[in-house]
């Protein structure tokens, strides 16, 4: 099939990408930069901005599916900037599909459009969107959640997929931050709890993505859906972040703060940023604080059914792959 992966230079994007093309598909890519590691492997590249309707547009013409991935993620940052990358680039996304005459669109949502601050112990996707959210990513995520599910129609089939932190080698978000706190020594347990979470290893990730595209169409089970994806192994947080530490030889986090004091730093640190006009995000936010002190783990029994997903690469052997990779 002729694919657009908006995003496919980046970590889950390219993942998508190379398991396109190891299948045989013919694949491109809408980025703001040009990948060398794309053009190795022999993908179309377009330079340009979802944000950019006409750029979007020229993109997707000519392709018959379309794996939406690109977003700006994190956890601190202007409304604005998360509204016109999450919400107006997909809004362009599912004009230039409509415009072009696509049938096919895989959005990547997050796990995080559903979170209200409270545990979420094996919820599946009948659990409601919150009232009201602390960061503008999983607002604006889940503004735009919305709008892919309401497009899905005769003409245009849409599915949302909710991975809930991807992991593993060539991670440029995650790991990165955790491995750097790590080494510093800056990296602290909030509270004595250790709460289970779900995780996804990158392969199992971009597997679920190309599956779901597989099973797509107007009309199809998974048409208008959403999906809960994770490895399916929940595991306290702490116990994780520790053994992702030992791939690199780093001390496990032992040190703890109190639940209030990092809540309260986290209010403290965006208050201060706002005032000083700093774009760079703070070391703690209250969303942070809230995500580190609380259960996230879900029933994925409807991806099982549904797309067929079935977790390739266990967290056991993605540390494995994880530690010969940094080795190396």
């Amino acid at each position: 099939m002729n694919a657009l992966v908006t995003g496919g230079g980046g970590f889950l994007g390219g993942a998508i990408v190379r398991l396109l093309v190891a299948r045989g598909d013919r694949v491109r890519s809408l980025s703001r930069r040009r990948y060398s590691e794309l053009d190795a492997l022999g993908v179309e590249q377009v330079q340009g901005d979802v944000a950019d309707l006409s750029a979007t547009e020229a993109a997707v013409a000519g392709c018959d599916v379309v794996f939406h991935v690109a977003a700006k993620a994190g956890v601190w940052g202007a409304y604005a900037d998360y509204h016109r990358a999450n919400v107006i680039g997909t809004q362009n996304v599912l004009s230039a599909c409509r415009k072009r005459g696509v049938r096919r669109l895989v959005y990547t949502s997050s796990p995080s459009v559903v979170f209200d601050g409270r545990d979420l112990e094996g919820v599946d996707e009948s659990t409601p969107y919150p009232k009201h959210y602390e960061a503008a990513y999983p607002k604006t995520k889940a503004e735009a959640e919305r709008l892919v599910l309401a497009a899905n129609g005769p003409d245009l089939a849409t599915v949302a997929l909710r991975p809930h932190l991807i992991w593993g080698p060539g991670d440029n978000h995650l790991l990165p931050r955790i491995l750097e706190r790590g080494r510093a020594g800056r990296l602290r347990r909030i509270g004595r709890a250790n709460k289970l979470i779900d995780s996804i290893y990158i392969d199992n990730a971009a597997d679920a993505h190309v599956s779901a595209a597989d099973r797509l169409a107007p009309g199809s089970t998974v048409a208008g859906k959403v999906y809960f994806l994770s490895n399916g192994e929940p595991i306290p947080l702490w116990d994780l972040i520790n053994r992702i530490l030992a791939t690199e030889g780093v001390p496990p986090v032992t040190r703890t703060v109190p639940v209030w004091l990092a809540y309260t730093t986290g209010c403290l640190l965006e208050t201060a940023s706002t005032m000083l006009g700093c774009r760079d995000e703070p070391p703690m936010t209250r969303f942070l604080a809230r995500e580190l002190t609380t259960a996230h783990w879900f029933n994925i029994g409807a991806a099982r059914r549904d797309l067929g997903y079935e977790p390739k690469v266990s967290i056991a052997e993605g540390l494995r792959q994880l530690k010969v990779r940094t080795t190396v």
